[in-house]
């Protein structure tokens, strides 16, 4: 497949490249893009009803009738993110007829494109699928490079398979009706970009961060289309995050095990990740050497993002016990992505467990003491 907008940024893969298509107002030529995909027996969407009410009749009116026939709809909520929604979707996909030309698209958050494509790689051993992300967390990270997978009550995305998209069509205008608490949610992962990958973009969310919150049409797609080639260039060395990748997972230890340890109920996934970064740039300090300086930029700039919901009321121990259940960790050792300076990070193996313990008893307190974090800072 071909994509001749000079807003597509190309993403290597084992399986077959594929474009993403980052631009305005996109959503209204989405019929012309899928249509170079070839020709499916069966167009399928796979959506919430929260985001059909918003965007559902933006959808329709992009694509032709034929296209829009068979919609499916499901709870978004991380907490329906499982194997039962899963086969709540399979079943629905055989009584409307799918086989194995079918095409899904998948038009949502992360949750959504998570278990669409999941779906789509289980779904009579694979069919094709278009991820339409409508989140600032899925259109930067969660729908490009092909990660699918859904949660066990024992921890977060340890059922799944990498199965990468035909096609991601990227619309920046569709974030206008995103709630302001996920827009700020998914600027962590933004964050997260600049912190391991682009100091220069760190810089530019430092200096910009205030038009990109009011969501200043050229600010933003600047950081979005930015992000979106980091992951591109990152999946594109490791699909299969055997080495490279594991940096995307900057925050993410951290991350995961507070949304698995409340249930999914209290944090959005960014809000998550926003919290594992200043724990990550906290124990970047005393495992890798991060100087005190970049760790205060790091958790100055999460500050900055908004309010997050705190830090929930358990033991250090019941945390080390989750993040050893996480699929990261390696034969029982923990292991960390941590930056040594803004801009470069990479995997820590054997993370001693007191570092560790130390920061998850003092994270309580981050977001009231950042200015005493670490004194007044090295370079």
């Amino acid at each position: 497949m071909k994509s001749n907008s000079s807003k597509a940024v190309k993403v290597r893969s084992a399986s077959g490249d594929y474009f993403v298509v980052c631009q305005r107002g996109i959503l209204a030529g989405a019929e012309k893009e899928i249509t170079r995909l070839g020709t499916f027996s069966s167009v399928h969407i796979l959506t919430s009803p929260k985001v059909w009410r918003a965007l559902g009749k933006r959808v329709r009116q992009g694509l032709p009738e034929k296209f829009a026939r068979h919609v499916h709809l499901f709870d978004d909520a991380e907490a329906a993110k499982n194997l039962q929604t899963v086969e709540k979707i399979s079943r629905a996909l055989v009584r409307a007829g799918a086989d194995r030309r079918a095409l899904l698209v998948a038009i949502g958050g992360g949750v959504v494109g998570d278990v669409s494509g999941y779906v789509a790689a289980s779904f009579l051993r694979g069919v094709a699928l278009v991820q339409v992300p409508t989140t600032l967390v899925a259109q930067v990270d969660s729908a490009v490079g092909g990660k699918t997978g859904v949660n066990l009550p024992e921890g977060k995305n340890l059922v799944g398979a990498f199965y990468p998209p035909r096609l991601v069509l990227v619309d920046p205008a569709a974030l206008a009706t995103l709630p302001d608490r996920e827009f700020r949610g998914g600027l962590a992962e933004v964050i997260k970009y600049g912190v391991i990958a682009d100091a220069k973009l760190f810089a530019f969310l430092e200096k910009h961060l205030d038009n990109i919150l009011r969501r200043e049409p050229r600010a933003l797609e600047q950081v979005i289309r930015r992000s979106i080639e980091i992951k591109a260039w990152v999946v594109g060395k490791d699909e299969r995050e055997s080495g490279l990748r594991e940096i995307l997972n900057f925050g993410h230890t951290f991350g995961h095990v507070l949304e698995s340890i409340t249930r999914y109920r209290r944090f959005q996934h960014g809000e998550a990740v926003a919290w594992g970064m200043m724990c990550a740039g906290l124990l970047g300090h005393e495992v890798a050497g991060t100087p005190a300086n970049a760790v205060s930029r790091i958790v100055a700039m999460v500050r900055r993002i908004g309010p997050l919901p705190a830090w929930p009321k358990a033991p250090a121990t019941r945390f080390l016990h989750a993040m050893h259940a996480d699929k990261k960790a390696r034969d029982g050792n923990l292991r960390f992505v941590l930056a040594r300076k803004i801009g470069h990070a990479q995997t820590y193996g054997e993370v001693p467990e007191k570092k560790v313990e130390a920061i998850l008893r003092y994270a309580p307190k981050m977001l009231v003491n950042q200015a005493n974090i670490l004194g007044t800072g090295d370079a």
